[in-house]
C-alpha cells in the first residue's frame, strides 16, 4: 500500500527537478512519485521517462499539454494511489530527516486507523542569498497529537497554511470536489483553502520538512512578476470569495481561520496593485472589491474594514505611499519574496 503520493508539477524544470525527486526517492515503494510533465519543450519529459524506467514501483512519468500549475496538480490527484497526496514543486525539495520521520507518523496513524484529514508540517524559505533562512512553523496548533479546530486556542492574524505546509488525506480532496483552474498562477492558496470546511481531524509535526526555494527572476512568487501577472492573483482571489459561503462555514474556529486567510491573500492581491503604481491597476483594486461586495455583501464587510486592510485601502496618494510602506515592513519580517 501507497501511504503517500507526491505530485511534481513539472514545466521545463530539467535544471532542477532531479534534486527534488531525488529527495523524494528514500520513501522507497511505500512512496509514489507522480511527474507530471506539463507540455514542456526541454529535456523535463525525458528525465522525467528515465526515472519512471529506473524506479518503475515508485515513479510515475505522466505527460499532458501545458495546462498550468494546476492542471499538473489535478492530474497528479487523478492519479494517486496513496493514502495522502502532497504536491512538491520542481524546484523545491524535502529535507531527509523530517520526511522521514514524517513517514513514519504516517505510517503509524494508518496502522491506528487514526486518520488525520490534514496532517501538517513546517517549511522553510530557501532564499538565495539569504544568510538566515526563515522557518514557517504552525503558531498555535498542538503539536504531535490528533486536534480538531475546537482545540485551537488561539488563531492568529497572518497565519496562515500554504500549499508547502500540508499533506491532505486523498480522498477527502477528491469527496470535496478539489479542481484547479488551468493556465493560473497562484492556485496553491485555492488548493490549501477550499478543502479546509472539510478537514474534521488535524495533525502536526514540529519538522521542518519542505525547503522552498525563492531566487529565481522568473518565478511567480516574484514581485516583479506577480504584478506582470496581477490578473491571476486577482481571479484566484475571485474564486476563493465565489467557491467558498465562508459565512455559512459551521465550525466558527474553521470560518475564522478562513477569514484570515482570505483577508491575507486579499491582502496582497491590493499590496501588488499599489506597487504597480499604474492607475489602471489601482481601478482594478476598486473592482475587486465591486465583486466581492456583489458576491457576498456581509465577507465584504468584514473584509474591508478589517484592520489589515483599512490600512491597505487608505485613500489618496499618502494613504497609497502608506499601504506600500505596510507591505515592505511585512515583507521584512515574514522574509517571503
Amino acid at each position: 500500500m501507497k501511504i503517500l503520493s507526491v505530485a511534481i508539477p513539472c514545466y521545463n524544470s530539467e535544471a532542477y527537478m532531479e534534486k527534488c525527486i531525488e529527495s523524494i526517492l528514500p520513501g522507497g515503494k511505500e512512496v509514489e512519485i507522480l511527474i507530471v510533465d506539463d507540455g514542456s519543450s526541454d529535456r523535463t519529459a525525458e528525465i522525467a521517462d528515465a526515472y519512471a524506467a529506473k524506479y518503475p514501483e515508485i515513479v510515475r512519468a505522466i505527460h499532458q499539454p501545458n495546462g498550468g500549475h494546476g492542471a499538473a496538480v489535478n492530474t497528479g490527484l487523478r492519479h494517486a494511489t496513496g493514502m495522502y497526496f502532497k504536491v512538491v514543486d520542481s524546484d523545491d525539495w524535502l529535507d531527509p530527516d523530517s520526511y522521514e520521520r514524517v513517514r513514519k507518523r504516517l505510517r503509524t496513524l494508518i496502522q491506528l486507523k487514526n486518520l488525520p484529514d490534514m496532517f501538517i508540517a513546517n517549511y522553510v524559505y530557501e532564499k538565495e542569498g539569504a544568510r538566515h533562512k526563515t522557518v514557517m512553523r504552525q503558531t498555535g496548533f498542538p503539536k504531535e497529537r490528533m486536534f480538531s479546530w475546537k482545540d485551537i486556542k488561539h488563531i492568529f492574524k497572518g497565519h496562515y497554511i500554504l500549499m508547502h505546509s500540508v499533506i491532505y488525506r486523498t480522498e477527502m480532496l477528491r469527496e470535496c470536489g478539489l479542481e484547479l483552474p488551468e493556465h493560473t498562477f497562484y492556485v496553491d492558496n485555492i488548493y490549501v483553502y477550499k478543502p479546509l470546511p472539510y478537514v474534521k481531524k488535524m495533525y502536526y509535526m514540529d519538522v521542518d520538512l519542505y525547503r522552498y526555494y525563492i531566487g529565481r527572476e522568473d518565478q511567480s512568487v516574484n514581485e516583479k512578476t506577480m504584478i506582470q501577472r496581477i490578473d491571476q492573483q486577482i481571479r484566484v482571489n475571485q474564486i476563493m470569495v465565489h467557491d467558498v459561503n465562508l459565512l455559512a462555514v459551521p465550525d466558527r474556529k474553521c470560518r475564522r481561520y478562513m477569514f484570515n486567510y482570505l483577508e491575507i491573500v486579499t491582502t496582497v492581491t491590493v499590496a501588488m496593485l499599489l506597487l504597480s503604481g499604474t492607475e489602471e491597476n489601482l481601478e482594478k483594486r476598486e473592482e475587486l472589491w465591486q465583486y466581492i461586495e456583489q458576491t457576498d455583501r456581509g465577507l465584504y464587510h468584514m473584509l474591508r474594514h478589517s484592520v489589515i486592510s483599512s490600512i491597505m485601502n487608505l485613500p489618496g496618494k499618502g494613504g497609497q505611499h502608506i499601504g506600500r510602506a505596510s507591505y515592505r515592513i511585512a515583507q521584512k519580517v515574514v522574509g517571503f519574496n
